[in-house]
């Protein structure tokens, strides 16, 4: 946790020496944060960049990778792959709902090839190769896969499904260590590096410095104990990333993940956010999730998922996060996984970053759907019930109760197993500062606070409910690159 004992703004009147002075403050180095500094400098301005921690990299470098782009992209075309911004649009309309910011998600879509070209320039790689394969992430160097349930029901019957997780191309990459995330934000500090942007580490924020007339000038943060007075001659970018390690935050605005593993880090403290609402910052969707369900896609999706009565509740071929947030949101984080003994050694048989989770055995083995029914403690018929519909259509390759791909509909045979997956989600949040097109922070009368911007996830982005992989990356990077044109200009 941060020193967050106060952060109610601090007047500039009050500081007689300035420690820092900069046209643009970024606070925070990770995608959102290099994007605002790439096109602050690139609009001319003296860009400072302080971030907490001893490097440059923040969440974004120790993710996948993924960026959510389509539309038409380079790599989509190269591919085979056709898309439109209005088709992407529908698709994330629907997806990453309800309630999502229309505008957003239009200016998005829209822009979402340039933003494509434009992290290329900058040199980030991509390979043309297509990873088709249900997964988290491709578990070599692909350069595209479907990150987000396009090709799965109900998705694929609102917009013609199109592959649009875009992951950097990143050689002996280690899944959660040092993947593509990397491989986004080495080019883009370096390029920032090359603008003249400079960076000042283990500077931790604390508040906000605002003028006679309320408009944000500069920041407070400190340094091994020492108060560090930072100026800002035009704005300030806040990139400072979640809540999802503010335990007082989490309780009061997302429950759900109490004493669950957040897929963040720990710096992912709510400061932002905080020191934003001290002025009065509008916030919205602070109760959106994102939840990954710890199991591995390529067992689950030759399996059947039921909750805990026994009932299928979405299609197994879906993404893992739509998911997760299933189970956590809507069966009060109960879920089984049914799959038998040929299901499971053809999965056991296949290629995937998730593979580490097979070394796990089943929780129950059985030789009849019954005995396994009993095993897990559900009551007498309910899962033979539901085992037996889903035969009953599989046999014909046919999944008419939830709408699974034919390629995965295969009849459960025996003997079998099933697998516990209650209590196996976790996640990280979604909510945030409200911003407008140019990432302007909004006060809670509808209109911006003057020298305050923000872009990340400290802020709501294209996401108000649902995820798909790469949101938070494409979103970061495309409204940081927002805010670091418009501080510029202010």
């Amino acid at each position: 946790m941060s020193d967050v004992g106060s952060v109610r703004p601090e007047h500039a009147a009050a500081i007689a020496e300035w420690d820092y002075e900069a046209d643009v403050v970024v606070v925070g180095y990770g995608v959102a944060g290099a994007s605002a500094a790439i096109e602050a400098a690139r609009a001319g301005a003296d860009v400072l960049v302080l971030e907490r921690t001893g490097g440059w990299g923040g969440a974004a470098a120790l993710s996948g990778g993924f960026i959510y782009l389509g539309g038409g992209t380079a790599l989509q075309k190269a591919l085979g792959f056709e898309d439109t911004p209005e088709n992407m649009e529908k698709y994330m309309t629907a997806a990453l709902g309800p309630g999502v910011d229309e505008a957003k998600i239009h200016d998005y879509c829209q822009g979402s090839v340039e933003h494509f070209d434009w992290l290329v320039a900058q040199g980030v790689p991509f390979k043309e190769e297509f990873w088709g394969e249900p997964g988290w992430e491709p578990p070599a160097d692909q350069g595209l896969m479907y990150s987000g349930g396009e090709n799965a029901a109900p998705y694929n019957t609102i917009a013609t499904p199109a592959p649009r997780g875009h992951l950097p191309q990143m050689a002996d990459k280690h899944t959660g260590e040092k993947g593509g995330g990397y491989m986004l934000m080495k080019p883009l500090t370096d390029m920032a590096e090359s603008l003249g942007v400079r960076a000042e580490y283990d500077l931790r924020l604390q508040r906000l410095i605002v003028d006679e007339a309320g408009g944000v000038v500069g920041v407070v943060a400190k340094r091994y104990g020492k108060l560090v007075h930072v100026r800002a001659r035009k704005g300030v970018v806040l990139a400072t990333g979640s809540f999802a390690y503010n335990q007082d935050m989490i309780e009061a605005y997302t429950p759900l993940l109490i004493n669950r593993p957040a897929a963040a880090i720990e710096e992912h403290d709510g400061i932002g956010i905080r020191v934003a609402q001290a002025l009065g910052a509008q916030l919205a969707h602070m109760d959106a999730i994102e939840v990954a369900i710890f199991a591995d896609p390529q067992v689950m999706v030759r399996g059947i998922l039921v909750n805990g009565r026994g009932q299928r509740y979405i299609p197994e071929d879906s993404y893992p996060s739509h998911i997760g947030q299933a189970t956590l949101i809507r069966q009060s984080n109960e879920a089984f996984l049914i799959i038998d003994e040929s299901a499971l050694e053809e999965a056991q048989n296949t290629v995937s970053s998730a593979a580490a989770m097979r070394s796990q055995p089943p929780t129950w083995v059985a030789d009849s759907v019954e005995e396994l029914e009993s095993d897990i403690g559900f009551p007498a018929g309910v899962l033979q019930a539901t085992v037996e519909v889903y035969n009953r259509h599989a046999k014909d390759g046919a999944d008419p109760l939830l709408g699974k791909k034919p390629e995965w509909v295969k009849p459960i045979g025996t003997p079998l197993a099933a697998y516990d997956l209650r209590n196996r989600t976790g996640g990280f949040t979604l909510g945030g500062l409200k911003t407008d097109l140019d990432s302007r922070v909004l006060h809670v009368s509808g209109d911006p606070i003057p020298g305050l911007f923000a872009a990340g996830r400290c802020t709501s982005g294209i996401c108000a409910g649902g995820y798909a992989s790469g949101a938070s990356l494409g979103d970061g990077s495309f409204f940081g690159r927002r805010a670091g044109r418009a501080a510029a200009k202010s």
